[in-house]
């Protein structure tokens, strides 16, 4: 990788970096190689802007994380619920007497 990105990298204060470097900070307490990033969201409607975020946001700091450390391997785990705990399927599915 660039090592003018990963110079400005190590220098940024954009959110998804300090996340990463929060992470970096703990594996030197809790040592490991392998970091689970997770990410998910509820059926409280069809798929939106807001559910696309939950993922990207988790993805970006991941991306962080693999330029300030490359050694370290991670993983998206992203979770999807079939149904909202506290409500019946949403209106606005399709065929929800199916589901």
């Amino acid at each position: 990788m660039d090592q003018s990105l990963i110079a400005t990298a190590l220098e940024s204060k954009a959110w998804p970096f300090q996340e990463a470097k929060k992470i970096i900070n703990r594996l030197k307490r809790f040592p490991s190689t392998d970091v689970i990033l997770e990410t998910g969201y509820g059926a409280s409607g069809l798929p939106h802007v807001g559910t696309f975020g939950e993922v990207a946001r988790t993805s970006m700091v991941q991306f962080a994380l693999r330029v300030l450390e490359p050694d370290i391997k991670s993983s998206l785990l992203c979770f999807s619920d079939d149904m909202d705990g506290l409500r019946k399927v949403p209106d606005n599915f399709p065929n929800r007497k199916v589901l």
